[in-house]
């Protein structure tokens, strides 16, 4: 029988891994802020849609 390689996932193949690497001059953002920027856009698009309907 032939002898299985243990290669890593299949899904993974062409993807370079960063996460080792830290950079410290980029901006922390946390969690709650992203959902507070992303519920803002959305309220803000929906009134201007109200006001100036396409």
């Amino acid at each position: 029988m032939a002898k299985k390689k243990d290669g890593g996932f299949q899904s993974q193949a062409g993807l370079v891994r960063y996460f080792d690497t830290k950079n410290d001059k980029s901006p922390k953002v946390g969690p709650k802020t992203v959902i507070g920027l992303a519920l803002g856009m959305c309220i803000i698009i929906l009134v201007l849609q109200a006001f100036y309907p396409m």
